[in-house]
């Protein structure tokens, strides 16, 4: 699924993202990390993975949406 980096708290490399309808989802360090980060600039598209459904819904991977290079 894709979204948008929203909010990025290096320090405890938390943050949340907004899915294309507007909802906000929050992710912990856990999630950060299992995509392999470094940074993440709010307004980046990101990647995402979750788990849970309505209020129990949660980010449990983030990482950066790449484009396919179309020379390949």
């Amino acid at each position: 699924m894709q979204a948008t980096a929203f909010t990025f708290d290096p320090a405890t490399r938390s943050g949340s993202v907004l899915l294309d309808d507007g909802t906000p989802l929050e992710f912990d360090a856990s999630a950060f990390d299992a995509g392999r980060l470094r940074l993440l600039r709010p307004g980046q598209r990101v990647r995402i993975r979750t788990e849970g459904s309505g209020p129990e819904r949660r980010v449990v991977f983030v990482t950066l949406q790449t484009f396919p290079d179309p020379a390949a």
